[in-house]
């Protein structure tokens, strides 16, 4: 008897058990007595203080950034900030998660930090909350970004249908380059009298002979070098797309995902190279030297084209100077008619997610929103008035506040600021620099007018955006690690030996070919085709 009642305690306690873990994994840690207000500010009208997880940049406590001080007095809502080092991000996010001390909120973390793997894993398992119906029903200016961006909608929803983090929408006109672009520098087409850029493989191939043979930096000595880069990982978009392929690894045409590296105008790329290296039109250093080495030769006015996010990195020059360096033009080939260039999406996925413990999943929506505004998103990156800007003596325009003594620069005084500054924060937006145009200094800087100007023409017009940001399943995910380190790894060597003419690229390009197509390399295709088709029908 006393057996069998315990047999039916153990069973009560059980089903009582079971019942109240599933009434927690649909309610969460929601408090239904917080009041929310759909519209305006403040967000809550009784004060509401959550727990928000972000990488640190080491510069400033986020409870003393103006902006988040102020947004809090305005919104109503407030935090108690965790904020590890950047660096060691990552392994304090698994830290929380493990151990189920995770923060209501987890801010800035990005693709790298948490991974779309993660956020399918923790979404499945309940401790991510899913943001589709929130944002239907509390954010209208991201409901507004989805509407009028159905691909954004589409890259930030997982296979089960849901949503569980919110990404990083970039406006900056510079968000959809690759890398940094190739510069000419601008002193030796004068010298040479260069009127119009290369448009073609073989322009481009007469005009570094140019560089190479007569002199153009005036010295009287052979020391020109008239393409350079650090391996190939700069130059490799630009010069790759005049033979039709955007990557060398996955890529999408028409709805068809191909893979780079094996195809046959890749082999004609890795000619184009090997010829510009034989002839030492390409820096026969690419493989060996450090971007300081490459830096130290372009400020010795040695290098005719180079790869840098702005060419006076390389050059040494002042903005001014640097106006004179144009932004390379794609090429086209015999193989590949059309101008083409492989660009970014802009998006960065994974900055804003609730966790299941949050007591106020409406309010925390709402809160995050007002940043994918432009009024918000300029807020988050310039923070209030008083500190970077404020309204001139006519109100209309914003002019730029000294900065105070004891920062190097002003921006080290705007990372005290807002939290916008060396992450990935949730936002509509460009993360802006002084002298760039919609910051906030009077003066623009006319690097920043010249690469605006320079992009619309040579990049916006011919690009494409190589392959979208897919969610894959759990077990497409493990298939492809067990693939890919080992199919990059091949290709990224074999590259180097074929350029460099280590190895012959007629004489080895079929067993090259063979060795990849035996690391399951149809099937690594077929997993990112079907990634592909579901996120093509959204």
């Amino acid at each position: 008897m006393k057996a069998k009642l315990k047999l039916l305690f153990v069973a009560l306690f059980t089903m009582l058990l079971f019942v109240a873990c599933s009434s927690g994994d649909k309610s969460g840690g929601a408090d239904e007595n917080i009041e929310v207000n759909k519209e305006g500010f403040p967000i809550v009208d009784e004060e509401l203080e959550m727990s928000l997880m972000a990488p640190g940049v080491g510069i400033a406590e986020w409870e003393d950034m103006p902006a988040l001080q102020e947004y809090a007095e305005k919104t109503n809502i407030s935090f108690k900030y965790n904020t590890p080092p950047s660096d060691d991000f990552a392994t304090n996010l698994n830290l929380a998660f493990s151990s189920g001390d995770v923060a209501d909120i987890i801010y800035a973390a990005g693709t790298d930090d948490l991974t779309p793997g993660d956020e399918v894993s923790y979404g499945e398992q309940g401790i991510l909350l899913p943001l589709e119906d929130l944002i239907d029903e509390y954010a209208p200016n991201i409901k507004a970004l989805f509407e009028e961006n159905p691909d954004i909608e589409k890259s930030v929803t997982t296979n089960d249908g849901h949503i569980y983090s919110l990404p990083m929408v970039s406006t900056d006109h510079r968000s959809i380059w690759p890398t940094g672009p190739i510069w000419y520098n601008g002193k030796w087409l004068d010298a040479l009298d260069v009127e119009e850029l290369p448009k073609t493989t073989d322009e481009f191939y007469d005009l570094l002979v140019r560089f190479r043979d007569e002199d153009p930096n005036g010295n009287g000595e052979a020391d020109e070098i008239p393409l350079s880069n650090v391996e190939m990982e700069s130059i490799r978009p630009f010069l790759l797309s005049a033979f039709g392929l955007k990557e060398q690894d996955i890529q999408e045409f028409d709805g068809e995902v191909v893979y780079g590296a094996t195809h046959e105008n890749y082999k004609e790329y890795l000619k184009y190279m090997n010829k510009l290296y034989d002839e030492k039109l390409l820096d026969n250093e690419v493989y060996s030297q450090s971007d300081d080495q490459k830096k130290a030769k372009g400020q010795e006015n040695r290098l005719g084209a180079f790869t840098d996010y702005f060419s006076y990195f390389t050059t040494g020059e002042t903005d001014e100077e640097a106006v004179n360096n144009p932004m390379f033009h794609p090429l086209t080939s015999e193989f590949s008619d059309e101008p083409m260039v492989p660009i970014s999406d802009g998006i960065v996925r994974g900055t804003f997610s609730l966790t299941k413990d949050n007591p106020s999943p409406e309010a925390s929506i709402r809160w995050v929103d007002y940043f994918y505004s432009e009024e918000g998103g300029l807020y988050i990156n310039q923070g209030p008035e008083g500190y970077l800007w404020e309204w001139d003596e006519d109100g209309e325009k914003k002019i730029e506040l000294e900065t105070p003594e004891g920062y190097d620069s002003s921006e080290d005084y705007r990372a005290t600021i807002v939290p916008d500054y060396g992450i990935s924060v949730p936002k509509l937006g460009a993360t802006l620099r002084a002298g760039e145009e919609g910051y906030v200094n009077k003066e623009k800087s006319v690097t920043d007018e010249m690469t605006r100007e320079e992009t619309k023409e040579k990049m916006e017009p011919f690009g494409e955006v190589p392959y979208p940001k897919v969610y894959l399943t759990n077990d497409e995910q493990k298939e492809i690690n067990d693939i890919q380190v080992d199919l990059e790894s091949y290709v990224e060597q074999m590259e180097a030996k074929f350029i460099t003419g280590v190895e012959s690229i007629d004489d080895k390009w079929d067993d090259y070919v063979e060795t990849i197509e035996k690391m399951n390399l149809d099937r690594y295709i077929e997993i990112y085709q079907d990634a592909y088709d579901r996120w093509n029908e959204g």
